[in-house]
């Protein structure tokens, strides 16, 4: 086996039966032969030396008779082998014991007859040492591993081997005498042989406990069981399914039932086990679960709507189920007798939906990009508001009772924090998903939102600091630091006899700026720019380190998310994708 052995030319290092215990033991000068010949071999032979010591045996036989009788030395091997040094063998220590000095070396006069050559044992070690160009530091901008003498430390014939497996040796001043020998005055004292341990950062991301696999299309929705280890999903394949959790600790399906219609979204009530699913001909079914959840009964069927239900809420205070579809009506039912109340036809196909149960307020959010609030009563509805701030669709919605806090997802890759409890109309913005925004969840005990998106990420968002409203982006013909014309301002290009400029935005201030006073790139997570964004030069100057430091962590799901379901007690996140999987997270390293 090949050692790596830094600034102890005169040793080597070999594995004992206890891994990390290094064991030092002596070289004698019957191993000059044997580097002598490997020095000119590649590295190939010499892992086939070192692997199969048997084979040089008639080699060596050779030499020595060679030697012996004054002949010339065999093919092979150098004819400055006479010149080599000779070391006095040194006592063998114990073996607990490493050398911390090596032997004392001399030159064997010239002329003298060479020591007797013995072949070596049958496992045969060889110093590797990364040696570094002369005057060099630590680093090695090419790193060439030369095979060294164990005994005098002289550099054998350069060959390439494994680097992952040697240790850097220290930097060989060029003023050394070339005679030197290792282990003399003249040499620093060795390094103690001890390997530094890099430890790795600990990152704290969200954990992986099951994967769900076996849906044919397309899982639009899954839910975690509260006090049970239980999920249940549909899907596109038309079928829903209860994911218990068995003795082997995979989840299995104890309940596979199929539906007339693909599934498109659905609604469980854990108190009453109420299964409210939205098809994609437009019926609600609505089913009951037993307590063990192996059965599943059917209640009632809603022809709620004309197409296909794209959101479905229970409201078991009110016993209402409220849902919207791709008819633009926004619908809701009395649970008890199956009635219609009363609907709304909103402008376009709705795509989130949420209700306060205190205020009976509903937030509906649509393709257009708004978000429409209406006041419901028992048989009839007044609009409130609407908010528009979205250059995409919205397509998910989250609320907050105890803050009283909005939250839409976009396809404009932006998260909207609206403040309806503040009553002052803030909104605050959140830059951090490269893809549409497919399903918000928030967690109350923490402050924390999660946001998943298209392109799989999983951000996690400190909402318990003081964020800042983005501006407004003003207008002007031009620029509003070195009032330059901006391309469609004529009057002033001809007068001042310039080309106009392209028209920029600074995030931080809003002013209208050119390419040459915006030329400067910053994040502002307070203000929700998690990415580098533009922003002026007085501004970039003015943002400060602290006001640099990130509010949101983000985490890859691998998978493209279209829904998620977060267990607040348990700190468990459930995410169905595209892919056809469902991924069961423990967040508790994240959400805390």
């Amino acid at each position: 086996m090949l050692g790596a052995v830094s600034g102890l030319p005169p040793r080597f290092i070999v594995k004992t039966a206890r891994p990390g215990t290094p064991r030092a033991c002596p070289v004698t000068s019957q191993l000059i032969g044997l580097l002598s010949f490997l020095q000119a071999s590649s590295l190939s032979g010499l892992a086939e030396a070192l692997l199969s010591p048997p084979r040089l045996r008639p080699l060596f036989r050779e030499f020595r008779r060679g030697v012996a009788s004054g002949k010339r030395v065999p093919r092979g091997f150098p004819s400055s082998f006479t010149t080599l040094p000779e070391v006095d063998p040194p006592s063998r220590p114990p073996a607990a014991t490493p050398l911390r000095q090596a032997p004392p070396t001399r030159l064997r006069p010239s002329g003298s007859p060479p020591p007797p050559l013995v072949v070596a044992p049958a496992c045969i070690p060889v110093v590797a040492v990364l040696v570094p160009e002369a005057g060099s530091a630590e680093s090695f901008p090419r790193e060439e591993a030369r095979l060294c003498s164990p005994v005098s430390g002289v550099p054998l014939r350069p060959a390439r081997v494994s680097v992952s497996t040697c240790v850097r040796a220290p930097a060989v001043s060029s003023a050394r005498p070339r005679g030197a020998i290792g282990g003399g005055a003249q040499d620093a004292p060795p390094p103690p042989m001890a390997a530094e341990i890099q430890p790795k950062p600990l990152t704290r991301k969200p954990i992986l406990l099951q994967r769900m696999e076996g849906s044919q299309e397309v899982v639009n929705m899954a839910v975690i069981v509260p006090k049970e280890e239980g999920v249940i999903s549909v899907s596109e394949d038309r079928t829903v399914r209860v994911w218990l959790k068995r003795d082997s600790g995979q989840y299995w399906p104890s309940i596979y039932h199929a539906m007339p219609s693909p599934c498109s979204c659905m609604s469980f009530n854990p108190e009453t086990r109420r299964l409210s699913i939205g098809l994609d001909n437009g019926t609600i079914s609505e089913f009951i679960l037993s307590e063990d959840y192996n059965k599943m009964t059917s209640v009632k069927n809603y022809q709620a709507h004309q197409s296909r239900v794209t959101m479905i809420l229970f409201v078991l205070e009110l016993e209402w189920v409220l849902s919207t579809g791709q008819d633009k009506q926004f619908a809701w039912h009395c649970s008890e007798s199956g009635q219609r109340l009363g609907g709304y036809r909103t402008s376009a196909v709705a795509s989130g939906l949420q209700f306060d149960v205190e205020t009976r307020h509903v937030f509906i959010g649509d393709h257009s990009g708004q978000v429409t609030i209406l006041k419901l009563e028992q048989e009839n509805c007044t609009l409130v508001t609407t908010f528009r701030g979205h250059t995409g669709g919205v397509t998910a919605l989250c609320w907050d009772p105890v803050q009283r806090v909005l939250f839409s997802g976009s396809s404009d890759h932006s998260v909207i924090m609206w403040d309806i409890g503040g009553r002052k109309g803030t909104a605050i913005e959140l830059q951090g998903h490269n893809d549409k925004v497919q399903a918000l969840s928030y967690a109350q005990h923490t402050r924390q939102l999660i946001s998943c998106g298209g392109d799989g990420g999983i951000v996690v968002w400190n909402m318990d600091v003081e964020r800042q409203e983005t501006p407004e982006w003003l207008d002007s013909d031009s620029c509003q630091k070195c009032d330059q014309p901006f391309f469609w301002n004529f009057k002033q290009m001809w007068d001042s006899k310039k080309i106009g400029l392209r028209q920029h935005h600074c995030r931080k201030c809003g002013k209208a700026v050119c390419g040459k006073c915006s030329s400067k790139r910053s994040s502002i997570p307070l203000m929700g720019f998690e990415f580098e964004v533009r922003v002026c030069d007085s501004c970039h100057e003015a943002i400060t380190d602290e006001e640099r430091a990130p509010t949101a962590t983000f985490h890859d799901s691998k998978h493209n998310i279209v829904h998620v379901h977060f267990d607040a007690t348990r700190g468990w996140l459930l995410t169905s994708g595209t892919d056809k999987v469902i991924k069961l997270w423990d967040m508790t390293p994240v959400v805390s």
